[in-house]
């Protein structure tokens, strides 16, 4: 069992219960799954970048990363519907807690000028969305064997109903946000 999913059940849960004021257990809010996206613009007239970010992506997140396609096709971006422009991950329990551990231990402290992470970015269901500049954050990343820095974006899915909860759950878990302190 992973050391978060292990803390989650025998501190975080009770912890949880007390400060939010359920009186059964299985109202106290959880991570569902964690997905993972870097979109890529450029790949429309490179296929091999889409290779080389699924590569880094499967490479971050211990999972194989799938292709993304665009839906519909956008003539003012040269888009055709089905071409590749991105790749995705979906991880969920075991893998899941890992990465979150690794993200919240070692990813999120070596992201330059980092002043914390905004509280604001849940979507109002208790789902949290935060976007990263750079993918060398990630110790899985060798820095001499990126082509280009490339962003990513991950969303952090909950059961919580609201964003108050969600954000009381992702504070046990050593999330760092910031105190809205700044004006």
């Amino acid at each position: 069992m992973s050391r978060l999913l292990e803390n989650y059940k025998n501190n975080i849960i009770d912890e949880l219960k007390n400060q939010l004021g359920l009186n059964n257990i299985h109202k106290v809010p959880k991570i569902t799954k964690i997905v993972i996206n870097m979109g890529i613009g450029e790949a429309k007239d490179d296929s091999k970048l889409i290779d080389k970010a699924q590569e880094e992506l499967s490479l971050i997140s211990g999972q194989k990363a799938v292709k993304t396609r665009a839906k519909k096709a956008i003539a003012g971006f040269k888009i055709r519907a089905g071409m590749p422009l991105g790749a995705s991950v979906t991880l969920r329990n075991k893998k899941m807690y890992e990465f979150l551990d690794r993200l919240v231990n070692i990813a999120i402290p070596r992201i330059r000028d980092f002043r914390g992470l905004n509280p604001k970015s849940f979507d109002g269901n208790g789902n949290y969305s935060m976007g990263i500049k750079e993918q060398i954050i990630f110790p899985e990343i060798n820095y001499d064997k990126i082509d280009k820095v490339r962003g990513l974006n991950i969303t952090i899915c909950t059961t919580a109903k609201n964003n108050n909860d969600s954000l009381e759950l992702l504070k046990c878990f050593n999330m760092p946000f910031s105190g809205g302190e700044e004006k």
